[in-house]
Formats: C-alpha cells, sequence, structure tokens
C-alpha cells in the first residue's frame, strides 16, 4: 500500500467514525423515522453512503459488480427524491450499518489491490460521505433530536462586540479570477477558473447577527409587503413564515435549537436557517442587496496586492479553529467577528465556516463547463431556480470548505445552516 493509499484509507475511516457517532445514541426509532419530507431518515444516509462508495470505488474503480444491485438504485439520490424516502422499504438500522461495513471491507480491498490512482474518485467519496454529515445534522435540528458528540467542544471565544453584520468594508473594482484551478480535486461546478471583471462594490463586515434580525422581525419585517418578492411573499403567507427556522419565543424572551438543545437567543451570533427569499426581503428593508457569487468569491480570495486568489480567505494553510468556525466542534455559530485571524483581504470576516452565506446568482455551469464524473452531480440542477451559497458553516469538515466551493438550494429552502451577508453598490 503507497503512502498516499494508507492516507485515504486513514481519512476514509475517520469519516466513517464521524458517521457512526451521530447516530451512535440514537434509538433505531429516530434512525429509521421521517422526521421531515425536507430531510431523509437517517437510515437512508446511511446506506445512501454505503452504495455511493461501492459504485464508485468497488464498481467504476476496481471494476467489480455492484454488491447489491437492487439497494444502488433504492439508495440513488436523484432517483428518490427526500419527499418519498420515507415510504421506501429502507433497510433497518442493522442492516444499512452492515451494508456500510461490507462495502467498506470491498473498498479496502481495492485500495490494497490497485492502490487509489489519481485519487480523485476516492476524493469523491471521502468529500460524499464528509458532506452527509451535514446533511444529517440538518435533520438532527429539524426533529430536535440530540447527537452523540463526535468531536470534543472547543472553548468559546468571546462575542468581540460592534459587528451586526450592517458594517461594511469596501471591495476595489477591477478583475479577479473565480473558481477552481486545473489541479488537485474539484467539483465540476467550480470549474473551470475563469476572469471576471467586477465593479466595485461593498460587502458586510460579517454575516447579519441574531440581534440585528430580530429587529427586523419585531420590527415588521415579516408584515412589510414592500420588501419581499411576490414568490417570498407567497411562501411567507403560506407557510406563516415570522421567524427564522429553529426560533420559539416563550415567557424568558426568544430561544433558539442548537445542537446541544435549547439555547436564549444570542445576540452575537449570525442568524441561522433562514431562506434566500427571507434574506432577500431583509437586504431590501436595509438598502442593500445580496452579494453575486463574483463578488462573494472576489471578497473572500482575492488579493488585491498580489493580484491573486487565495485558496482560503486567509491564505493558502489549511483551515484550523483560530481562523474559521467549521468541523461540528462549536455545535453553531459563534459570535461574529470572533476569529479575526481567518480575515480575507478585504478585511471581511468569518467568510468561512459559522453559516453558509445565500447569494443572488442562480446555480448553473461557468462558461465551458464540463460534467465530471457523472452528469447528475450538478448539471441536472442547473436552470432550475437553485441558488448558490458559499462559504461552508459550522457542521462543514474543513476538507470540503474551499473558497470555490458551491452550494445550492431552492429560495424557499431553511434547513440549511445559511445565513446572510449583505453587499451595497458602490
Amino acid at each position: 500500500m503507497t503512502a498516499t493509499t494508507a492516507s485515504h484509507t486513514e481519512l476514509l475511516a475517520e469519516a466513517r467514525e464521524r458517521t457512526h457517532a451521530l447516530v451512535a445514541d440514537l434509538s433505531d426509532a429516530d434512525v429509521e423515522a421521517a422526521h421531515s419530507t425536507l430531510m431523509s431518515p437517517l437510515v437512508w444516509d446511511l446506506a445512501h453512503i454505503a452504495a455511493y462508495e461501492d459504485l464508485w470505488i468497488a464498481h467504476r474503480f476496481g471494476g467489480r459488480e455492484l454488491m447489491a444491485p437492487e439497494l444502488a438504485a433504492m439508495y440513488d439520490a436523484f432517483e428518490t427524491p427526500r419527499a418519498v424516502r420515507g415510504d421506501l422499504p429502507l433497510l433497518d438500522r442493522g442492516q444499512a450499518l452492515a451494508y456500510l461495513e461490507q462495502v467498506r471491507e470491498r473498498s479496502n480491498a481495492v485500495l490494497d489491490e490497485r492502490g487509489c490512482g489519481d485519487g480523485r474518485l476516492v476524493e469523491l467519496v471521502l468529500r460524499h460521505e464528509q458532506q452527509h454529515g451535514e446533511t444529517m445534522l440538518q435533520a438532527f435540528e429539524l426533529a430536535r433530536l440530540l447527537p452523540a458528540p463526535a468531536v470534543q467542544p472547543l472553548p468559546r471565544p468571546a462575542a468581540p462586540g460592534g459587528h451586526s453584520g450592517l458594517e461594511a468594508v469596501e471591495v476595489p473594482g477591477g478583475p479577479c479570477t473565480v473558481g477552481a484551478g486545473r489541479h488537485g480535486f474539484a467539483y465540476d461546478n467550480e470549474r473551470p477558473r475563469h476572469r471576471v471583471e467586477v465593479p466595485a462594490f461593498w460587502i458586510g463586515r460579517t454575516p447579519v447577527t441574531n440581534a440585528t434580525w430580530l429587529s427586523f422581525a419585531e420590527g415588521g419585517g415579516y408584515e412589510r409587503r414592500e420588501w419581499w418578492s411576490d414568490e417570498g411573499w407567497a411562501w411567507k403567507e403560506d407557510y406563516d413564515i415570522t421567524h427564522p427556522g429553529g426560533w420559539a419565543h416563550g415567557p424568558g424572551g426568544w430561544r433558539r435549537w442548537r445542537l446541544d438543545g435549547w439555547t436564549a437567543l444570542d445576540p452575537d451570533e449570525p442568524v441561522v436557517h433562514v431562506s434566500w427569499f427571507e434574506a432577500d426581503a431583509f437586504a431590501r428593508a436595509h438598502g442593500a442587496r445580496l452579494p453575486s457569487e463574483a463578488e462573494w468569491e472576489k471578497a473572500a480570495t482575492w488579493d488585491q496586492d498580489t493580484w491573486t486568489a487565495r485558496t482560503y480567505p486567509w491564505g493558502e494553510e489549511a483551515p484550523s479553529p483560530e481562523r474559521a468556525n467549521l468541523d461540528q466542534a462549536a455545535r453553531g455559530p459563534l459570535p461574529a467577528g470572533a476569529l479575526p485571524a481567518g480575515a480575507s483581504p478585504c478585511g471581511a470576516l468569518g467568510m468561512t465556516g459559522d453559516v453558509w452565506e445565500w447569494t443572488s446568482s442562480d446555480f448553473g455551469g461557468y462558461s465551458g463547463f464540463v460534467a465530471d464524473p457523472y452528469r447528475d452531480y450538478s448539471e441536472v440542477f442547473f436552470g432550475r431556480g437553485y441558488k448558490v451559497l458559499r462559504g461552508g458553516a459550522w457542521a462543514t469538515r474543513p476538507r470540503v470548505a474551499t473558497a470555490a466551493m458551491r452550494n445550492w438550494d431552492l429560495p424557499l429552502r431553511r434547513q440549511l445552516f445559511a445565513g446572510v451577508r449583505l453587499a451595497w453598490d458602490a
């Protein structure tokens, strides 16, 4: 086994430990139930992770027959939408865990025999499982479940104060490069890297905080028709939306459900679980707008002094807890501006981690897009009304959270760990 193969095997094992830890303390009923039509039963995620791994490592890379073709079909994410997964004859918890174990044995045998090639397909499988960990945590929050702690919590930094999400930093006009380069792993929708002319603009120094959003909500933000798009207003009225997801008001004031349970609403944390419709209305209410993808990436990565794009807002070093709130250890967002070491070249804070940030951009391919390694990852979602989110969240694994990473969802969705960063014309 080569050193590269060994390192990938260790990374795959670590990802699997996280997956097991998430459900370790749950009852079979909680793992197998469909808690929401927005999310899969957790047991579906477990078996889907196994089916995906078997497809790409043992079958596509190793040339072996699929271990269980009927399961590969049932756990195909595109063929079985989330809304119907609770009605399928799914594997139970024990069967899903056994499927995971059997597939991993096949994967390890293939990697022992063949190495990992150029590493792309193994990396695809690794990041897929890591991303599903975040998806499962979304289901935990919707269902008010408390998972086993997969990682040790880190000390919580004090709120620096002075950050509301309405303070802005200027981003000079001019060219920048957007997207992932030719070398290393990237998803197909991140390529090709290309040059974009971006006029000067202002962007929020931090994401919008709970305190600022509470002022919006209590000041009639969900009642002022002029701030809402037609689609957003219809959605808000249909679902009686009056505050972000996970908020509740009681005798003691506003509370929010976090991964570790109910807690008093922290005024300094970035607001989370808001839809694109809400983000758009909030921006209009404050004479602002949502940044485009190109604006967001320029603010996050473009070094005006060297005329180069950084891999991360702070530079080339891998994410660390001092620079970005990632990897699930904080159990939720940290106070806005709490990690100044993660500042981007323009001085924006928190552009990696804490909350995904909605942009104004529709999800589509960059000019020159090529589907790789399979069409159903990105291309089938182009032109279907999805909006792009950037930056990663507290629940995102560091390996996934590059500045070129593009997340996407429909504008009405609130299950994502999504917040808001404003932009203004210069």
